[in-house]
């Protein structure tokens, strides 16, 4: 289980076309637009970093600054 700080929970854009689900299993389900699951992966945080590894292997990683997810040139706001 990764210590996630509370940071599980969905995540989307402003436009709310790309949206990640961090599980609380260390899991996360990425959509974008009307296509449910584009990406799916594992992922850890420490800290207030976020880092990703989908199952195809492919890495990115991430910042939760003052309540906001930046990650990848992307902008993520927590979905109340």
């Amino acid at each position: 289980m990764p210590a996630n700080k509370g940071y599980t929970g969905m995540w989307v854009t402003a436009d709310g076309y790309i949206r990640h689900h961090l599980l609380p299993n260390g899991r996360y389900d990425e959509a974008r637009g009307n296509k449910k699951s584009a990406y799916q992966g594992s992922y850890k945080i420490s800290e207030d970093h976020i880092d990703y590894k989908d199952d195809t292997g492919f890495t990115a990683d991430g910042d939760f600054i003052d309540g906001i997810l930046y990650h990848a040139g992307m902008v993520l706001y927590r979905e109340k």
